[in-house]
């Protein structure tokens, strides 16, 4: 693999690099998801981007995307990790929409693919269940055909942001008497239909980023199925391949490990900066190695979908060491800033969204939020252990 770039890719970054310090809104700053965020500010990029052609690089040129190669979308990520931009949300641009232009109806394709694209319309995901997460199949929520429509009843949990959805894509399970993976469908439902609730849920870090969903009677027209009735499963599978690669987080780690290296460089270990201890450099150095053997993969896969191959058992690879390096680094973020990173010397522990009691340097006061959000990593998405034996049959075929 030649890791040289050319002098069009070069132009290519310039341009990206040109294009996001002129276009990203400035009242966002550099940060990453805050959870005091509205919903305008979260698609604030998205849109400018959808405006300029370039909010789904990864999708067919005759759906709206850029046509761009695999270097070129590695660029693209990279410059906006470096940039810190808050990226399109991945529940419409990365997963629904590639099952609606892959699987769905034109008349399906017309209605959905132009609000995801332009960002004017916010997707959330309805798969895991109490008692229904890694082990998806044994999912419980219902679709009961009545006439021209489908009544939809359960109950969804961890669905991220539905509080700002304008529409959801659901498993149900439209006949209990197939074997579980035989009797799934795939329907997108309006989350303003009667019947649909959305609750919060707290999370260990304070923020409220996910829900559980509410489907009491629910009535969502038959036209809403997106493929063939009970071929759900085919579906999820594929978005999950595509979610799992996403998930990685490659660009955003290695900026990442660059702000743990200047962290480290001003924070000391008796009288000397942390860096410089031989322990700690030791675990900086490894997570760098670990980073750019995931890198290498991420290129793979970029360049096999270009190849018109789908995510395979790559994509499994991708989630389980691109959640473990992101959890490291939160990890080794606490290590460095000590003291400082306890939850009550933050802004959370008062539960105000200000920093009137915060203590100590900018970097460490959300260094535990952080660092328990990210606990979450390993799970969604499908769970690191059920990766892992993903990666045994498609790979070893045991």
């Amino acid at each position: 693999m030649n890791l040289e770039f050319t002098a069009e890719e070069q132009a290519f970054r310039d341009e990206v690099r040109a294009f996001i310090a002129e276009s990203h809104p400035k009242e966002l700053g550099d940060f990453g998801m805050r959870e005091d965020m509205t919903r305008e500010e979260m698609v604030a990029w998205h849109k400018i981007l959808g405006t300029k052609g370039w909010s789904v690089p990864a999708w067919p040129v005759e759906y709206g995307g850029t046509g761009w190669t695999p270097t070129q979308r590695y660029i693209w990520s990279e410059e906006n990790a470096r940039a810190n931009t808050f990226m399109p949300l991945p529940f419409g641009v990365s997963m629904v929409g590639p099952v609606i232009y892959t699987f769905g109806n034109a008349e399906q394709k017309a209605q959905h693919l132009p609000g995801i694209r332009s960002g004017e319309v916010w997707w959330c995901q309805g798969y895991s269940e109490p008692g229904a997460g890694s082990d998806l199949a044994s999912l419980k929520t219902t679709a009961v055909r009545d006439g021209d429509h489908y009544v939809i009843n359960g109950q969804k949990t961890w669905t991220t942001l539905a509080q700002h959805a304008d529409w959801g894509f659901f498993l149900c399970r439209t006949d209990p008497t197939a074997k579980a993976q035989e009797g799934i469908s795939f329907i997108l439902v309006d989350m303003k239909t009667p019947g649909v609730e959305v609750k919060p849920i707290k999370l260990l870090d304070g923020g409220y980023e996910v829900n559980e969903t509410w489907l009491t009677d629910v009535r969502v027209p038959v036209e809403n199925l997106v493929g063939v009735e009970n071929k759900g499963w085919t579906y999820a599978k594929f978005l999950l391949a595509h979610e799992r690669s996403g998930i990685a987080g490659v660009a955003r780690s290695k900026r990442g490990v660059e702000k743990l290296r200047e962290i480290a460089a001003n924070e000391t270990l008796d009288g000397a900066p942390l860096i410089k201890d031989f322990d700690f450099a030791k675990k900086v150095s490894q997570l760098e190695i670990d980073l750019a053997a995931l890198e290498i993969t991420e290129l793979r896969t970029l360049a096999g979908e270009q190849a018109g191959k789908g995510p395979g058992p790559e994509s499994s690879i991708l989630k389980i060491k691109g959640t473990e390096i992101q959890q490291r680094l939160t990890e080794l973020t606490l290590e460095a800033v000590g003291t400082y990173s306890a939850p009550y010397y933050g802004s959370i522990a008062n539960d105000t969204g200000s920093n009137e009691y915060a203590v100590g340097p900018a970097h460490a006061q959300h260094a535990a939020a952080t660092y328990f959000n990210m606990r979450k990593t390993s799970i969604y998405g499908g769970s690191n252990e059920i990766q892992r034996n993903i990666i045994t049959k498609m790979i070893l075929g045991l």
